[in-house]
């Protein structure tokens, strides 16, 4: 049937910015449908205030806008471009949390909603709806009951009986959800819930914890042809979440007849519901009974979709955009085979597992158990030909440092009430000679996992260093998925006596495709796993070709920014008609699509599995600038394999990395730096700290994201850090940094080719100097730095990209005392950072594409980069953290990163801009109403100007004691701490009475006065800063806000004008 002609213009609704729960599973999906739907020649207009995504990118949709996800903007641009159609489904919740409440707004009436409607989306969103619709197709729910009160949700209980799982309506992964086991926690928790919820609602289901789940990926289109794409079974229990659980594909846990009446039930429901295009239906089965209920049902492109597509090679995101425009699925090619239509169903002849990756090494002291709210920021996939093998590879892939299972310390309380260790306790579990049954009874696990795990430890006990020699023992080993790193472990001997023997006995891995049809067709799309089965489907061509390797796992301080750099570059080598070989393990990401490389490897990011298919395909060189610190740390053991890295060499690397090293190049070049000193024990550390004066900055060397990192005012602080930092990077000292207080921090992006150096971005930070660069909010172009500083940044940003042979990407960052008129430079990276997505799009310069073309020989002249670009706008990048989904932690902003991702405001003013970037982050700056400030001692003599500048714009003010007296002539009325009795600042948040909150935490350990403050404000919603520079960006922004209207304008308008 022919696309549907009304349709001219396609609005497409991201997701925003990154965030536990709604991740780069919508970046993939989103840049997919972009491209299917531009495809068939129809206009493609997005908005999404990402800028890390690939689909922000100014070449993937007609128009972009990077305007925050509201509403009422959404409908100002939908009436400015004269939209026809929104394809709500490719942006997650956001996206259908816009998709209602543009129906709300009467938007939607002539405008046609793809995929699934808005009657539908309510229809599976609201749990009363929902019920009633299920009841009608005599599908079996668990008993449920919406409410919108703490009273009704005691009542509902009465029906229903405890334990009972508490849900709010209308949130991603799981937000604000709990199991309660009594009226005290049901109150708590539904409490907390009804705040959470986006239409005020809490849902009370009847417990199905310790029942199996299962997940239908299912595709419908408007012929009411039906194709399951992928089933999926997770390990763990219902009571963990799905994004939670480590999930396996194809289903191995069910008997014929059960899976039978899954399929018709999904099959049914999504007739039922109508949906054009991708669902995903997950379901709960009773181990003991087989019967099953209907858990929940995603009328959108989903998390599982994801991983389903990757797991099958089937483009979910992308057919499902066809579908939506009135394409059928045997209208529609199979991409993989070329020959097969869409309605062929996926068959697969392997075996692949997922498993998640948590942020809990970045929060000390919160709670690392896992339930039915979710708490990864990324997940791993690994493909084997068997459960052991791709077991094994996916803990490989996700860079915790571990090559395979390890010992882990463990109780029975810890198998019932699992953490992220539950994988290791298990194999520890069994390792001391618990039984199978019994951890089965205290998990709720299948026994079918428990036994797989069991053979990787009983062969564990076979291996010797003598029979490891043996070709059979070898193989079998490579076929459970033993690292060479493992394998040396457990043999007593080193990793190069493993590889040896595998040269001896010429035992290598092999490598299988995925193509959808199980080898029945022949698949046209190379995309390979390994495996030490018999045969080999890789033939490597004899061309020019370049290797990419990816970032892995998407974790707090390595983000989908470095995912974005991959396929940049990958897409520059193919227009350069260079073979690219990109090799990766992240399910949720665009460079892990089929169509982004030539050749894409999904395997592990160690130097064993790296060197695997160097030696099949023979790259002329690799790339590591992109992948962040996963694939740095490649860069020195593939050199001394005789690999060639391309671009900044990795001499130039370690130089910059290695401080004292880094110190001799910049004392050459006559640039400052802080007094600093090395240290491997706190007496080192407290000979430096004297000489150089507290406070100082410590961390280790050799890690990304902050990691470890803090600011210590006082040697028992320095004490408590070295007896755990240590531990972090014992190769490498603890540096002892002066810190620079009151200083400015600001990042600069640059790219060189050895001979000319372009500046693309100075990115001056918003909050002070101690905040992670990867925390602070920052501007383009720089708002309070005078322009001869600025030259002295531009000089030594030169000197030292041409000193360190840089060819490609850096990133430099600076700390500027405005009083001293002194720079200071704190590091420099030889490779992409995380703010390149961002410079790209708000100077409109594919930064990571022309580094890749100067890796491979051009020059900065051939595009004329030789003076910097000035912009006519204002681009403010803002962080996003996950605070709401991490009950214990505190908001505090420190040297540790603690963001999952980011939003873009971009506007004529920074004003403006700022305003934006807050919004889009999910923080509404209020117009009117109170302010509450409480500041740290030292901030008093500070906070004078912004009581002024709130006063004059009409906020009544609210302070504790000692703040309130440190500021004059400024009406402000006092209020008592919590712990002074009441009434107090806490009753004033709880009673709504508080618009925004101020309040500047003293120390490393904030008093619990503070973190009350500041857990209220996230849990309410209430907008909040936590820095002085934070508040007088707020007060800007709320100054802009009154006194203009929001207008929007694309990616595209802006730059044009900057031209």
């Amino acid at each position: 049937m022919p696309i549907d002609k009304d349709i001219k213009k396609v609005l497409i609704i991201g997701s925003g910015p990154i965030q536990i729960g709604q991740a780069a599973e919508f970046d993939y999906s989103g840049s997919q449908a972009c491209k299917s739907i531009r495809e068939e020649g129809i206009e493609t207009v997005l908005v999404n205030s990402n800028p890390a995504t690939i689909q922000t990118d100014m070449d993937m949709a007609d128009t972009t806008y990077t305007e925050p996800l509201t509403p009422e903007l959404v409908a100002k641009i939908i009436e400015k471009e004269d939209i026809d159609a929104i394809l709500p489904t490719m942006g997650g919740q956001t996206g259908l949390n816009i998709a209602t409440g543009l129906g709300d707004l009467g938007v939607l009436d002539n405008i046609k909603v793809l995929g699934s409607d808005v009657q539908t989306i309510k229809d599976v969103e609201d749990r009363d709806l929902f019920g009633s619709f299920m009841n009608k197709l005599n599908e079996p729910i668990p008993k449920c009951h919406a409410v919108e009160s703490i009273e009704d949700a005691v009542k509902a209980v009465e029906d229903i009986g405890y334990p009972v799982i508490v849900r709010p309506a209308f949130t991603l992964g799981g937000t604000g959800g709990g199991v309660a086991e009594n009226e005290k926690e049901l109150r708590e928790i539904a409490s907390h819930g009804l705040d959470m919820s986006f239409i005020n609602q809490v849902l009370i289901d009847e417990s199905v914890l310790g029942w199996k789940e299962f997940e239908f990926e299912v595709m419908r289109d408007k012929n009411d042809t039906c194709i399951i794409v992928c089933t999926m079974e997770n390990m763990d229990p219902m009571g963990i979440h799905t994004g939670e659980s480590i999930v396996v594909a194809p289903i191995q846990n069910l008997n014929d007849k059960v899976f039978q009446k899954l399929r018709n039930a999904s099959i049914k429901i999504i007739r039922a519901l109508g949906i054009q295009g991708g669902c995903n239906i997950q379901f709960a089965v009773n181990p003991e009974t087989n019967e099953y209920k209907v858990i929940e049902v995603n009328p959108r492109v989903s998390r599982s979709s994801a991983l389903a597509s990757k797991a099958t090679g089937y483009p979910i995101a992308k057919i499902s955009s066809k579908i939506a425009l009135g394409l059928t699925l045997d209208e529609i090619r199979n991409d993989i085979t070329k020959e097969t239509p869409a309605s062929f169903e996926p068959t697969i002849d392997y075996i692949v597992v997922k498993i998640p990756r948590w942020p809990f090494d970045k929060f000390k002291g919160i709670n690392r158990k896992i339930g039915i709210q979710m708490k990864a920021t990324g997940e791993v996939m690994a493909i084997g030909r068997t459960f052991e093998e791709a077991l094994q590879k996916a803990i490989r892939s996700l860079d915790i440092g571990m090559q395979g299972f390890e010992d882990c310390e463990f109780t029975e309380d810890d198998l019932i009430n699992p953490s992220d260790e539950r994988l290791f306790q298990l194999y520890s579990a069994l390792k001391t000679g618990m039984s199978v049954e019994k951890i089965s009874d205290l998990t709720n696990i299948d026994t079918f996992f428990l036994y797989k795990i069991k053979n990787i430890i009983d062969f564990e006990k076979t291996l010797t260093k003598e029979n490891i020699k043996n070709p059979e023992t070898f193989k079998k080993a490579k076929l459970m998925g033993f690292s060479n790193y493992t394998l040396a472990e457990l043999t007593n001997q080193k990793e190069e006596d493993i590889i040896k023997i595998a040269d001896e006995i010429n035992i290598k891995p092999n490598y299988k495709m995925v193509d959808t049809c199980a080898a029945e067709f022949e698949a046209k799309t190379p995309y390979y796993y390994s495996s030490y089965d018999n045969g080999n489907e890789l033939i490597p061509e004899n061309k020019q070709k370049i290797m990419i390797i990816g970032a892995g796992p998407i974790r707090i301080g390595q983000g989908i920014e470095f995912d974005y750099c991959c396929v940049h570059s990958s897409l520059a080598l193919k227009e350069e008609e260079i073979e690219t070989i990109l090799i990766n393990n992240n399910p949720e990401t665009v460079s892990t699509d089929y169509d982004i490389s030539d050749k894409l490897f999904f395997e592990p990011l160690t130097f064993e599995d790296v060197m695997g298919v160097i030696e099949k395909e023979k790259p002329e060189g690799v790339i590591v600038q992109f992948g962040g610190q996963t694939s740095i740390n490649l860069a020195v053991p593939l050199a001394n394999a005789g690999v060639k890295i391309l671009g900044t060499p990795y001499e130039s690397i370690d130089k910059a990395e290695d401080r004292e090293r880094f110190t001799n190049v910049l004392n050459k070049l006559n640039i400052h730096q802080a007094p600093f000193g090395l240290a491997h024990s706190f007496d080192d550390a407290k000979k430096v700290a004297d000489k150089i004066g507290f406070p100082v900055l410590v961390r280790p060397s050799y890690v990304i994201g902050g990691r470890a990192m803090e600011i210590v005012y006082d040697n028992n602080e320095l004490e408590t850090y070295m007896k755990e930092a240590v531990k972090v990077s014992s190769e490498h000292p603890i540096l002892v940094d002066k810190f620079l207080e009151d200083a400015i921090e600001l990042d600069v992006d640059v790219l060189c080719d050895g001979e000319d150096v372009f500046i693309a971005g100075i990115m001056e930070h918003i909050e002070e100097a101690g905040v992670h660069s990867g925390d602070s909010a920052c501007v383009i172009p720089p708002q309070t730095i005078p322009e001869h500083i600025l030259d002295i940044i531009r000089e030594n940003t030169r000197k030292l990209a041409l000193e360190l042979d840089v060819v490609g990407l850096m990133n430099i960052q600076y700390a500027v005392k405005l009083d001293e008129e002194m720079v200071y430079i704190i590091e420099a990276n030889p490779r992409a950072s995380r703010t390149v997505p961002f410079v790209s799009k708000a100077i409109g310069i594919p930064l990571a594409k022309i580094a890749t073309w100067l890796m491979t020989g051009s020059k900065l002249k051939d595009f004329g980069l030789v003076k910097p670009i000035k912009i006519n706008h204002v681009a403010v990048k803002e962080s996003v953290f996950p605070f709401i989904k991490l009950p214990e932690s505190d908001t505090i902003l420190g040297p540790e990163m603690k963001s999952t991702g980011e939003s873009i405001g971009v506007d004529e003013t920074f004003g403006l801009a700022y305003y934006k970037s807050q919004l889009a982050a999910g923080m509404d700056l209020p117009k009117e109403g109170k302010i509450f400030i409480s500041v740290k001692e030292q901030d008093k003599k500070k906070i004078q100007l912004i009581a002024e500048k709130a006063h004059d714009l009409g906020f009544e003010l609210v302070a504790t004691g000692g703040t309130a007296d440190s500021v004059s002539n400024v009406p402000i009325e006092k209020v008592k701490k919590v712990s002074q009795g009441s009434p107090n600042i806490k009753e004033a948040i709880l009673n709504d009475e508080i618009d925004l909150i101020i309040n500047t935490p003293a120390g490393k350990q904030a008093s619990e006065d503070g973190y009350i403050i500041r857990r209220l404000a996230i849990e309410l919603g209430i907008p909040y800063v936590t820095t002085l520079a934070g508040a007088r960006a707020a007060l800007k922004a709320i100054e802009a806000i009154k006194n203009n209207e929001i207008k929007v304008k694309s990616l595209n308008e802006y730059l044009d004008e900057s031209i």
